[in-house]
């Protein structure tokens, strides 16, 4: 004799919940890779315009605590080296211009050396690096 609420047969109904988790799972998945794939399955011929926004080229020049000068991440031996460099990078762009990330510790006088040596490769436009100052950041 079966104990109360128990049946002693075969299971009559089947248990679908976990049948219908995977379904609206697999559903999910092919609605967000249905989304990825179409862009790149429509062919387009992208318009043509008589003139465009072109990207500005940058001279970046790193001035560590040390005074030595990284221009775009690579260390430049002396000033010469320097000037040939900023001379080369103003051939290709007219409009070029340096940005210079000096350390706080760096003395003005190299700064000041630095925009002297810019000014005579011809790059008239420098800008200066900076972080923000924090909320309770004095300066």
């Amino acid at each position: 004799m079966p104990a109360p609420g128990q049946q002693d047969g075969p299971i009559a109904g089947i248990n679908i919940t976990p049948l219908v988790d995977v379904l609206l799972v697999l559903l999910v998945i092919f609605m967000v890779t249905a989304r990825l794939v179409a862009p790149a399955a429509v062919p387009l011929e992208l318009p043509r315009a008589a003139r465009t926004t072109e990207v500005q080229q940058v001279f970046s020049l790193l001035v560590p605590r040390t005074g030595r000068v990284l221009v775009d991440g690579v260390e430049v031996a002396d000033d010469a080296t320097l000037l040939r460099l900023a001379r080369r990078a103003t051939r290709g762009a007219h409009d070029l211009r340096a940005v210079i990330n000096a350390d706080g510790a760096v003395p003005h006088q190299r700064v000041i050396a630095l925009l002297d040596l810019l000014r005579r490769a011809g790059i008239e436009r420098v800008a200066f690096g900076a972080r923000p100052l924090g909320a309770g950041s004095a300066p």
